[in-house]
Parts: C-alpha cells; sequence; structure tokens
C-alpha cells in the first residue's frame, strides 16, 4: 500500500491498477483508495455487502466537510472485466506500465484513472481550502462491472438508512469517444430484458397433424413484437430501440419437431417511457396471442435525465476552458451506476476515452490523466 505524497494522479492510477480487482474480485484496491482519503481527512467507512447465492463485494464510502452547505458526490468502481488473453497485451495487464505517454493495463481509463484523478483533484483542492462550507463525498463501488447487486444500490440504501445525502454526482465513466472533453452523459435509456416461450408438442416431421410445432407462432410473435418503432426520440434522447438477441430451439435432430421455442430480446428505452409504460407496450403487442406463450420481464435500470442546469453548465463551461471543446451533451450508450445514483441528487458523467475500454491493451494518455484532474479540481472550486 502506498501513501499519496504529492496526489500525482498518474501515481495513483499505476497503484490502482496493479490492484488485479477483476470483478467481485477487490485486491486491496478499495483498501488503498480509503488510505489515500484517510490521509487527506476523510471519515472513511469500507463495507462489506453480500446476498444469497452472491459473491460479497467490498464498497467504500466517504466524507469530508459539514452538512451546512452544497455536498458534491464523486462515484465510480474499482472494479474491472477480465483480462482476456495475458498473453496478447504487449505489456502485462496489471503491472501499470508507461510507454509513449501511454499507461498500459486493465481498467486505465474503466475506471481507475478518473478515480486516481477524483482523490488528486480532491487533495489539491483540500491543501488550498482546508476550510470550506459543505461536504465532500466519495461512493466507490467493487461490483459495477458484475451483476450490481451488492454494489452502488446497498451502499446508497445504507446512506438513506443513516440520513446520509448529496446535492449533485459526477460518476467517473469513459464518457469521451476519441478525446477529452466531447462528452457529458446526462442521463442514460433504460434497460428490460424479455425472455418469450411458446409451448408445442413434439413430433416427428412426416406426421406434422401428431405434434404442434412452436415455432411459426413463435415467429408470429416476434413479428408482432418488432413491426412498430417504438418512438421517434425526443430532444434529449435517440429513438427506443428493441432488438431479437436469441431464438433457441434446443434441437439437434432433423426429422423432430420440437417441445418448445424460446427468444430473448432487449429494449434500451429513453424517457418516453418507465417501467410500467414500457411493459404494457410490450404486453398491448402481444395481446393477439394471449395464453399461447409466457414471458419473464427482467429491469436493469429506468431512464433517466439530468437536464441541463448549474452542475452541467458549470462543468461545460470548465470542460471549454480546459479542452477548448464544447462537450455533447449525451444520453448515449449502455447502463452504468448512475440509474441508481438518480434518485438520491442530480447526476452526470465525465472522465476518460472510451476507445479501448474493456479491450486488450487498454490505456490511457497520461495528459489525459493530467486535463481529467484539473478539470475535476476547476469543478470543486467553482462549486465551492
Amino acid at each position: 500500500m502506498i501513501d499519496i505524497e504529492n496526489g500525482d494522479p498518474v501515481i495513483l492510477t499505476k497503484a490502482l491498477i496493479s490492484c488485479r480487482s477483476v470483478t467481485p474480485e477487490n485486491d486491496g484496491a478499495i483498501e488503498q483508495l480509503a488510505h489515500w482519503l484517510k490521509e487527506v481527512g476523510f471519515k472513511c467507512e469500507i463495507l462489506n455487502f453480500k446476498d444469497d447465492g452472491t459473491d460479497d463485494i467490498l464498497n467504500l464510502w466517504a466524507r469530508i466537510g459539514n452538512e451546512q452547505g452544497p455536498a458534491l458526490c464523486f462515484a465510480g468502481h474499482t472494479d474491472v472485466v477480465p483480462e482476456g488473453d495475458e498473453k496478447s497485451w504487449s505489456s502485462a495487464p496489471f503491472e501499470a506500465n508507461e510507454i509513449n505517454g501511454k499507461i498500459i493495463g486493465r481498467g486505465a481509463t474503466d475506471m481507475k484513472g478518473a478515480i486516481a484523478s477524483f482523490v488528486s483533484a480532491t487533495k489539491k483542492f483540500l491543501d488550498e481550502k482546508e476550510n470550506f462550507a459543505g461536504s465532500i463525498s466519495f461512493i466507490i463501488t467493487g461490483d459495477e462491472e458484475g451483476i450490481a447487486i451488492n454494489g452502488t444500490k446497498k451502499l446508497l440504501n445504507w446512506m438513506k438508512g443513516k440520513n446520509i445525502s448529496f446535492d449533485d454526482c459526477i460518476v467517473g465513466e469513459p464518457t469521451n469517444p476519441k478525446k477529452l472533453g466531447e462528452m457529458i452523459k446526462i442521463g442514460r435509456r433504460g434497460s428490460v430484458n424479455g425472455a418469450l416461450t411458446v409451448t408445442g408438442e413434439q413430433g416427428h416431421v412426416a406426421y406434422p397433424h401428431f405434434a404442434k410445432n412452436p415455432i411459426p407462432i413463435l415467429l408470429d410473435i416476434l413479428n408482432d413484437l418488432t413491426s412498430d418503432e417504438l418512438d421517434q426520440g425526443n430532444e434529449h434522447f435517440q429513438p427506443s430501440n428493441l432488438e431479437i438477441t436469441s431464438i433457441d430451439v434446443g434441437n439437434k435432430a432433423t426429422n423432430v419437431i420440437p417441445n418448445s421455442a424460446s427468444a430473448n430480446f432487449n429494449i434500451r428505452y429513453n424517457d418516453n417511457f418507465n417501467k410500467e409504460t414500457i411493459e404494457s407496450e410490450i404486453k398491448r403487442r402481444l395481446k393477439n396471442f394471449e395464453n399461447r406463450f409466457s414471458l419473464e420481464l427482467d429491469h436493469s435500470g429506468e431512464s433517466f435525465l439530468t437536464k441541463p442546469g448549474k452542475l452541467v453548465n458549470d462543468l461545460s463551461e470548465i470542460i471549454f476552458d480546459k479542452t477548448g471543446i464544447t462537450p455533447d451533451l449525451s444520453t448515449s450508450g449502455g447502463t452504468s451506476d448512475a440509474r441508481f445514483i438518480k434518485n438520491y441528487g442530480n447526476v452526470v458523467e465525465f472522465g476518460l476515452i472510451s476507445e479501448t475500454m474493456h479491450q486488450i491493451d487498454e490505456s490511457v494518455d497520461v495528459k489525459d490523466i493530467e486535463n481529467l484532474t484539473d478539470i475535476y479540481y476547476k469543478v470543486l472550486t467553482k462549486y465551492f
């Protein structure tokens, strides 16, 4: 475990990458982060959440300041996806080697570099302004890349039970496609997975009158499900989309009509829908097939939007001053832990460049880490 010393974000990034925290493993990442924050005066609590049939997950809540004034939160995750074939990497994925101005390592951009920038920016702010009105907090999980059961969601519930709150939150997800400053995420689409099953009667293909083939029924159902667009989008969101992700009958024989046929689909929906209305729309589209199928729906998060206001406007201005780029205010992409945070305060996402996340040779420019640190620092100075 290394000390924070001068708070160099590059050194901190390398230290976090060196923790082999492939979800759900932690390998000291949460403890290292808590150690740094304690060094600069934060009150820290490492929380172990568990649930039946799942791995225990370490999470970190940390806060400095007081309740008299605005409360800003930084949020993120220290867990990373598996490294894949380690031999395919140009540099060992957990050694955090610096090559040609880039740090190579799993989690460099998603999102250990941003967490290091959070810490470095906060240290610099506190070194210059020891007493300030308000509070700074950290919500860090080890379960974002996993099943997201024992992470941010439970940490937020724990905070609610202790009457701990915040006003605004910045999540350090890698939001920028190609250049630092291109994109702030101000919302996310909702996501629901559907599993359809049609049960028929198995039989010989030469004697179809003795069987009941479920496949034509399933195809008709899928046609009704997908024939019309869900919506045309709106000012802040692209159109909602429904995608069939699998069709399966589990049949290895060529002369057998299968007993059942199933299909999976996913809908990414904008704020024209919520959990109840998207379910109603699905069922409306399937009304012609009542009692001919079974349907299971699993929601991973609803759509949300943080409307442009002080937090979004200040961050945009700071990014432009630093990079010369006016960031796109986007709601594109998949889900993140912001879907849980949005129920507790205003939330935006801004971090590093997403181009290499989850890839072999994931990497981050040293200069981008330094510039991101400066952006977060200026957010703190303007916020307080």
